[in-house]
């Protein structure tokens, strides 16, 4: 059993500079060592996230979306950001209702409710206002640069796959550079089940620190290797409330991003032994090997 990590102490202190004496600490960091995010409670009753960011990167992108992208999703739909500590790469959050979607054992229509209202979040996500230069730059490039990481991953997890398996991450890899312009914007950079908290109050998201600009589709790659392969009606809610039909470059750019998707599941997850994603590249890649035979 996964031992609780403790708050930082200095990091205690600066959220007690802004919200007052903390009454409780319980940790709520993902199975993941570099996960580390609290609920602390004040003596006003309240509830409040502390969390310390993984990497410079991430702390950067995190700040940066509650700042100008997560109030596009409207009140209650995600937490708002009270106040960051660069040097500690320290948030500090305000608290939605929910729980994540995959711990509530929901029915298959609850399912679909969940989905409806995860595509109408990421569509105000995704068109969470205009790009500006620096950012369009890099949403355009974010398929070659998804292509370009193939290697890297190939190399990490290459004794774990066939040569027909890496020639065909290889090929995806070299569609993906031809797919063509998808619809760009900012991205979720997590979307799955975990980072969704349902109540009766609906969806909220959470954990931003992966959201940047990029290609809109790549925001549904995890939901097409687990949640959508084996239940359609899940993607066709999703779909119906996102607004729009993806185009044919999308569809295709899915596809490829998929199988990219599974070799770095291939490579990270026994590494981090993570027997979940290293199953969904395992499915993933497999059903792509079925469906590429002749």
């Amino acid at each position: 059993m996964r031992q609780p990590k403790p708050l930082p102490t200095v990091v205690r202190g600066w959220a007690e500079q802004r919200i007052g004496p903390i009454l409780s600490v319980r940790d709520t960091s993902h199975d993941w060592d570099r996960s580390r995010v609290w609920e602390v409670e004040g003596t006003d009753g309240a509830h409040r996230y502390v969390k310390v960011s993984p990497s410079v990167k991430f702390f950067t992108r995190e700040t940066r979306a509650y700042r100008h992208v997560v109030p596009a999703l409207g009140h209650s739909r995600a937490p708002q950001l009270i106040d960051s500590r660069a040097q500690d790469l320290a948030l500090l959050l305000t608290a939605v209702p929910g729980a994540p979607a995959k711990e509530l054992g929901l029915s298959a229509g609850e399912w679909r409710a969940v989905h409806q209202q995860a595509g109408a979040l990421c569509a105000r996500l995704h068109e969470a206002g205009e790009l500006d230069r620096a950012d369009r730059v890099e949403a355009e490039a974010s398929l070659e640069a998804a292509a370009d990481g193939a290697e890297k991953y190939l190399a990490r997890a290459s004794d774990r796959l066939t040569e027909g398996e890496q020639q065909l991450i290889r090929d995806h890899a070299a569609q993906l550079r031809r797919v063509g312009p998808v619809p760009v914007g900012y991205i979720h950079g997590d979307n799955q089940p975990r980072n969704w908290l349902w109540s009766e109050a609906g969806l909220a998201l959470v954990d931003f620190e992966r959201t940047r600009p990029a290609a809109c589709v790549q925001d549904l790659v995890i939901l097409a290797a687990t949640q959508w392969v084996d239940h359609p009606d899940r993607e066709n809610a999703f779909c119906q409330s996102y607004g729009r039909e993806l185009t044919d470059a999308e569809r295709h750019a899915l596809r490829c991003l998929t199988a990219l998707d599974a070799v770095n599941c291939l490579a990270w997850g026994p590494d981090n032994n993570d027997q979940m994603v290293t199953a969904r590249g395992r499915r993933t890649l497999d059903r792509l090997m079925r469906e590429s035979r002749p």
